[in-house]
């Protein structure tokens, strides 16, 4: 399960985040592309726009229990 303590300075503030155990798989970034992005320089994922949607909810719920490392938590 992520930590918030480990959460990525990149993710805006808000329920979802992305711990330094990302490994730069791109399963979020598929999953809820509007919502995940990726730091090119440092090869991780962060969330870059909280839902705002229903869908966008549950994209980001999605991406959440497929991440095969548990980095995105959900802070909330």
């Amino acid at each position: 399960m992520a930590e918030i303590k480990d959460k990525l300075p990149d993710n805006v503030r808000g329920k979802f985040y992305v711990d330094r155990e990302c490994i730069d798989c791109d399963v979020c970034r598929d999953t809820s592309p509007a919502n995940f992005t990726r730091n090119d320089e440092n090869g991780y994922s962060f969330v870059h726009k909280q839902p705002e949607t229903a869908e966008e909810f549950e994209l980001c719920e999605e991406a959440l229990n497929a991440c095969p490392v548990e980095a995105i938590g959900d802070d909330g």
